[in-house]
């Protein structure tokens, strides 16, 4: 072979190298990017998890408070702690399953603050009422979290599904993520009645 036929080839295959380097160095960096936002949205929930069982003690405290009330917050935290989520496998399914989960916990942690307004004892409660705004600073950061993850994973899938970008990422398996999505519903204003006859 000639020297010059070996610069050539050389030089096809260092341009071919960095075409792939590049693009897949920055798949990793934003992959790397979700698992990071995908942790803080764990972080959130668990923070939430962490004040039902103070939140059900104090509330246990009244005398006749509605026991299937309670057991329905316990029943539903077990639930959602039980549905983990690998950093590694963040598809649609995965995220719907868990986003259910927490669903399903929020809809009984609401019942519960609901059915408190008939307990003053409870609603005068220091220890309550710091649990409470505790738990409502909560709700908002897995607000937050939940909206920075969505934003990284838009990123990441935007990036990994332009060309030539779809063709690296094929070969070196990184998939699509799934996002977290609104409730069921959540389209719909709530009804409101203002008679009070």
């Amino acid at each position: 072979m000639s020297k010059k036929l070996i610069i050539v080839v050389v030089a096809i295959i260092a341009i071919i190298f960095l075409c792939f380097v590049g693009p897949y160095n920055r798949m990793v960096g934003k992959d790397e990017t979700c698992s990071s936002a995908w942790s803080n949205v764990e972080n959130a929930y668990q923070r939430r998890l962490d004040l039902i069982p103070n939140l059900v003690k104090t509330v246990q405290g009244a005398a006749d408070y509605e026991r299937g009330t309670l057991e329905a917050v316990v029943n539903a935290r077990a639930k959602a702690t039980s549905v983990q989520v690998d950093a590694n496998n963040l598809t649609e399914e995965a995220i719907a399953q868990y986003q259910a989960a927490q669903d399903q916990l929020g809809a009984a942690l609401s019942r519960m603050l609901v059915t408190i307004e008939r307990y003053p004892e409870l609603k005068a409660n220091q220890n309550f009422l710091e649990l409470q705004a505790q738990l409502e600073g909560t709700e908002n950061r897995i607000a937050v979290e939940r909206n920075k993850y969505n934003e990284t994973v838009q990123d990441y899938n935007s990036y990994i599904r332009t060309f030539p970008n779809n063709i690296i990422s094929g070969m070196f398996n990184f998939d699509k993520k799934g996002y977290f999505k609104a409730a069921a519903g959540a389209e719909n204003a709530p009804s409101v009645d203002f008679n009070f006859n």
